[in-house]
């Protein structure tokens, strides 16, 4: 039976650990949040009406450690390649769904929602479909058949379809795949209605990556759905894959994401990573759960917005390593399968409580961000954090709302990237006891009503006081 996602209306959540902004203004004191005491991504993504997901390799299912976590923290699952053409129809009208009836079974008995990936795409696809020197009309024919097939097999199974995948080239013009080169642009409009004929209560969804920001290809991916939309053609969200390098989120994330939403689609963060040059160290996991962190309020402040799937939650399983040289730590666990700080910003994010995190750090500092006044064109903030263990010198890190710059500072050297702050020491201030407490303050550009970010203290996510 399908799993149906919910999504709640921005008004509706207001987090003590996350901020909500933009066109859903937050409250200048928040109430606790009902997910106050849950301990999972999934129960805390769900008490805000969003769902967390994972891709799911298939040849990690036997693995009792990888299953474990996928099945306790995670409510949506994608699969990493099973639901691929080369993998679903290797030869013409011949279908292999055991691999694919993995996950859905995994799914089923776990309570979990598929996110189907993907029908019509122009890499993995067998010899016989790119090399097949069809016709359009029998292309159109063979696409229509396996799309026909596929959804139909999985019918009350998956709840969303990436039914075409990265068709833009990054100027905005549509990728020359073998479906753009032989039929035209019409089959991207001609998959849609398969996929809505074989399963009227899918969700179905166009996905691409570089396409997070405002920029030329998600403007040309802006303008193709507005043109499919007004041509009655069934789409009915948008997946921004969200394969990001640390540092480098782009600061108009959020409009993008909120314009996509205003044409009434669903807007779905779906591949999240945050990759980094290896090693990594505290400083930069500190900065990385910081950016995870805010791209789950940005979702939060997106009423559109149904969730957010990460590409894996492992760093042993990551993509990133084998395409990008001396680049990886990317995701929410370590490559021994233990909690990053990253983990804990999201589960604080989504209003959780991380508390013990099995495999993770203890939270080991509170946290007080209050904003002391504000005004049309401006804002003072005071933050104080009080730390379990006694440290010799500090660096607080959290994210500040899209638009919201730091003017002025004081008791610490302070600088912003972007919508990230890190505020560190003075030399006169830099130790602190166990038990004891550090304070800076700082002014802002803007009077904007948000709630209280997320707070890091040397790499540990601070619990909201």
């Amino acid at each position: 039976m399908r799993r149906a996602a919910v999504v709640i209306a921005a008004g509706a959540f207001l987090l003590s650990g996350g901020a909500v902004y933009g066109s859903a203004q937050a409250q200048e004191s928040s109430s606790e949040s009902p997910a106050a005491s849950a301990a999972t991504l999934r129960e805390a993504a769900a008490a805000q009406g969003r769902f967390i997901g994972t891709a799911i390799a298939d040849g990690k299912l036997s693995n009792t450690t990888y299953t474990n976590i996928a099945r306790t923290e995670f409510d949506s699952v994608t699969a990493e390649n099973v639901m691929k053409w080369d993998t679903l129809e290797p030869s013409r009208n011949s279908f292999n769904y055991a691999p694919g009836d993995r996950l859905v079974n995994f799914a089923q008995a776990n309570d979990q929602q598929v996110y189907g990936h993907t029908l019509v795409w122009h890499s993995q696809l067998p010899s016989w479909v790119s090399n097949g020197g069809f016709s359009a009309t029998e292309l159109n024919s063979i696409m229509t058949n396996h799309i026909t097939n596929v959804v139909t097999h999985y019918r009350d199974s998956v709840e969303y379809w990436d039914v075409v995948n990265e068709v833009f080239n990054e100027d905005g013009t549509l990728r020359g795949s073998v479906f753009q080169n032989t039929i035209g642009q019409s089959y991207i409009a001609n998959a849609f209605r398969a996929a809505r004929a074989a399963d009227p209560d899918a969700k179905l969804c166009i996905n691409d990556y570089n396409i997070e920001g405002t920029n030329a290809k998600s403007n040309g991916l802006y303008n193709l759905v507005s043109s499919l939309l007004s041509q009655g053609v069934p789409i009915d969200c948008v997946g921004f894959q969200s394969h990001f390098i640390l540092d480098q989120i782009p600061s108009t994330l959020q409009a993008n994401l909120q314009r996509f939403a205003n044409l009434g689609l669903e807007v779905n963060i779906t591949e999240l990573d945050i990759r980094m040059t290896t090693p990594s160290d505290s400083t930069r996991l500190a900065r990385q759960a910081t950016q995870y962190a805010g791209v789950v309020q940005t979702c939060l402040a997106i009423s559109n917005c149904g969730g957010i799937t990460v590409w894996g939650f492992s760093d042993a399983d990551s993509w990133i390593p084998g395409v990008f040289d001396g680049q990886g730590a990317a995701c929410l666990y370590d490559a021994n399968y233990v909690a990053k700080p990253a983990f804990n910003a999201v589960l604080t994010a989504f209003g959780g409580d991380p508390g013990e995190d099995p495999g993770g750090p203890t939270t080991g500092c509170v946290a007080n961000y209050q904003v002391a006044s504000r005004w049309n064109g401006g804002s003072t903030v005071n933050v104080s954090v009080t730390t379990a263990q006694a440290v010799s010198g500090w660096t607080v890190t959290f994210s500040l709302p899209v638009g919201e710059s730091v003017t002025n500072s004081w008791n610490t050297a302070l600088s912003q990237s972007g919508t990230t702050v890190t505020a560190r020491n003075a030399s006169y201030n830099g130790s602190v006891g166990a038990g004891g407490s550090l304070s800076f303050g700082f002014q802002t550009n803007s009077g904007a009503v948000y709630s209280a970010p997320v707070l890091s203290l040397n790499g540990t996510i601070c619990t909201a006081s």
